[in-house]
């Protein structure tokens, strides 16, 4: 029986937020490398990285590796740990609101997309995630595509999306993953669709507080982070109205912390202005990183602090590019600009 599978037997509540699952991204995909080799079935929890990622509604798992995650988000938070260091010295936090209003009003100017709740929101980007032993320092493996498909249905679904992976150190690559739910989800924080966004306030200061009052902090996480990580994975992992997407940038101006780095480069080597927004909970640091001149959102990337790891310093521990985003008819189908991948 493999490690994550004890994991599951415990009593313990391993119910891992889906925007927290981009920080822990490298042990989980250790331990699909690890379940696949013993020929488990695949089975994921409900949303991106998440991660990451994503929307990433967030990073894929098997079902047994989202035990797992639990227990090492107790073993990343820092009790009698040093926090991060991320807030570098050209990161100001006057600007980040000016700048954060400024993408709103950018974000206003967008074209509306209609989906339709038979739709399938896909995503496509370039990925580096840490390929180092969970016990060592970080080792960023090779830049790889992935591609996500998020149902648009409403629910409930036991299946809420698809990813397909590709290139070296990808994980599982050239299949399609389901990201599925032990229980069915309908829309919503877990399963955000496109009709459930619409349906948030547009007023920051109301969306602020519906925010707060449903996000799930961990441990040692505060309610504003959780916000943060939250609205990160909105907007790299979803489409959304304008209006919707401009109240997440005010409203992410509003939290407290807020930081602007001038510089910042993404997975695909672009260089950008960035916000970020440290987590001293959990000594990592995230960055949203956008166009300096159409201030379109180009990536992520992903810090830790961890001196138990023997990383003293902050350290690159992910970082990824949106190459695409599109609305299509089915899992699997491309867009046709990129259909001769």
């Amino acid at each position: 029986m493999s490690e994550a599978e004890e994991l599951l037997k415990s009593p313990a509540e391993w119910d891992l937020p889906p925007e927290r699952h981009r920080h822990f991204k490298d042990v989980l995909m250790q331990q699909i490398d690890h379940d696949q080799s013993q020929d488990l079935s695949v089975r994921t929890p409900v949303r991106p990285s998440a991660r990451r990622r994503f929307v990433r509604p967030a990073v894929l798992v098997p079902l047994a590796s989202a035990a797992l995650a639990g227990a090492l988000l107790v073993t990343l938070s820092v009790d009698g740990r040093a926090p991060a260091t991320g807030t570098t010295p050209s990161a100001t936090a006057a600007g980040a609101s000016v700048t954060l209003n400024r993408i709103a009003t950018a974000a206003m100017a967008s074209d509306t997309i209609r989906v339709r709740d038979d739709q399938f929101v896909y995503v496509r980007t370039l990925e580096r995630s840490n390929k180092g032993d969970f016990s060592g320092p970080v080792r960023l493996g090779a830049l790889h595509t992935e591609e996500r498909w998020t149902a648009q249905d409403p629910g409930p679904l036991h299946v809420t999306g698809w990813i397909l992976a590709s290139g070296k150190d990808a994980i599982m690559p050239d299949r399609m993953i389901p990201i599925e739910s032990p229980d069915a989800v309908r829309a919503g924080l877990h399963h955000p669709t496109y009709r459930w966004l619409a349906s948030l306030p547009t007023d920051p200061d109301a969306l602020l507080r519906r925010l707060h009052k449903e996000v799930r902090p961990v441990e040692g996480e505060s309610r504003d982070q959780a916000v943060f990580s939250l609205i990160g994975d909105l907007i790299s992992g979803t489409v959304m109205p304008p209006a919707n997407a401009a109240a997440f940038y005010r409203a992410a101006a509003r939290l407290p912390g807020v930081r602007e780095i001038p510089d910042a480069v993404d997975a695909a080597g672009r260089h950008g202005i960035a916000i970020t927004l440290e987590d001293t909970g959990f000594a990592t640091r995230d960055e949203w990183i956008f166009d300096k001149e159409t201030l379109a959102l180009l990536g992520s990337r992903d810090y830790v602090t961890d001196p138990d790891r023997g990383i003293t310093k902050e350290t690159l521990f992910g970082t990824s590019a949106v190459m695409e985003t599109a609305v299509v008819d089915a899992k699997g189908e491309v867009p046709a600009r990129t259909a001769s991948r």
